[in-house]
């Protein structure tokens, strides 16, 4: 099969780009506290939704299906598993709730094309997002013993 010169270098470009992203999020992983760590998460499912809404708006069914897993994997197994059921109380139950509801407006999302439903999501998360960042933002200022 003959390929165009072009193509090759385009393609090796994106693998390269592939991998750098690939180190420097495992380097934030590494050096990240636990705040910043569920922090990382929140940014991971932001940009994966607002990749699946650029690849709607431009009909790359695939690239939309990848995104939406990926917010969804982010929710599921990194935010919803996170929390404790246990010792959480109402706040933990409450969160698990809203975590649940975003995975199926996800899922309706990709299923249907529905740019709206993946607003709701962003519009969802993003005060989740926020919050978080606050307490980060105390907890890495609080004294350590």
């Amino acid at each position: 099969m003959f390929s165009a010169p072009h193509a090759q270098p385009s393609l090796r470009s994106r693998q390269f780009a592939g991998t750098y992203h690939q180190v420097g999020v495992q380097t934030m992983v590494a050096g990240a506290s636990a705040h910043g760590l569920v922090l990382l998460l929140f940014d991971g499912f932001i940009a994966a939704v607002h990749r699946a809404k650029g690849a709607l708006r431009q009909q790359d069914v695939e690239a939309k299906g990848r995104a939406i897993g990926s917010a969804v994997r982010i929710v599921d197994e990194g935010l919803r598993s996170a929390l404790d059921l246990a010792g959480g109380g109402p706040l933990a139950a409450d969160l698990a709730d809203l975590y649940a509801y975003v995975c199926k407006r996800l899922t309706q999302a990709n299923l249907h094309g529905d740019e709206a439903a993946l607003d709701e999501c962003l519009a969802l998360v993003a005060p989740l997002r926020e919050a978080w960042a606050a307490i980060a933002l105390q907890a890495d200022a609080a004294p350590r013993n």
